[in-house]
């Protein structure tokens, strides 16, 4: 029986996200009550705060969906001295747009997340997520363009966290562009010559590919 009533929570739980994303895309975040979700969702209010400590809350663990596959990617770089963590960086840099580009639900939710929300007193919880994900997707970076390097026994010609926050920029700046406007040009194919143009001025060149197949 408890086994079951945890298995009703957790689907709970899952309608309320969905129905978040679905109120977000249309309302925009800052116009959304938690009422409107609940609506949407065919629960009550009592459900949500069940679940979640208030909008902002809902909204990171939304996020939380869609990023937490890319999070993961991102921390596995180099972790195995077979692979040249160089070709893992672009692999995994690359995974996240192809989920940007093919998945709906993660192309909405960036969709949210860039052109939908506000940085309001109520949200500011979703201000301090996004920038803890900048530091650490940069730190990631950083780490992956050092070990890169030492893999090439080459030293980069500037400081491996200024190269990781120009690499980060660009991926973020290609996103938002093609959110704005996915019909303008091709993400994957725009993204692995950025992103390969942008290394090689480090001194950083693949020695296979890391491109989506």
């Amino acid at each position: 029986m408890a086994r079951r009533t945890k298995e009703d929570a957790q689907a709970t739980r899952q309608q309320l996200l969905q129905a978040a994303q679905r109120v977000f895309a249309e309302k925009g975040v800052s116009r959304t009550s938690l009422q409107d979700i609940a609506q949407a969702a065919g629960a009550s209010r009592g459900a949500i705060y069940w679940h979640f400590k208030n909008k902002a809350d809902l909204f990171n663990a939304m996020m939380k969906c869609a990023t937490l596959p890319m999070e993961q990617a991102m921390q596995q770089i180099g972790h195995d001295a077979r692979q040249d963590p160089l070709v893992e960086l672009e692999r995994a840099m690359l995974q996240a747009m192809q989920s940007i580009v093919e998945d709906a639900d993660t192309r909405a939710i960036f969709e949210i997340a860039t052109m939908k929300i506000e940085y309001v007193d109520e949200l500011l919880a979703v201000k301090e997520r996004h920038a803890q994900c900048s530091v650490d997707g940069t730190r990631e970076m950083q780490r992956s363009l050092q070990e890169a390097a030492a893999h090439r026994a080459i030293t980069l010609p500037v400081a491996a966290e200024i190269a990781a926050r120009g690499l980060h920029g660009l991926m973020v700046g290609l996103i938002q562009s093609w959110m704005l406007a996915p019909e303008a040009f091709e993400l994957l194919l725009v993204a692995q010559s950025a992103i390969r143009t942008y290394l090689a001025g480090l001194g950083l060149r693949p020695e296979a590919s890391g491109g989506i197949t």
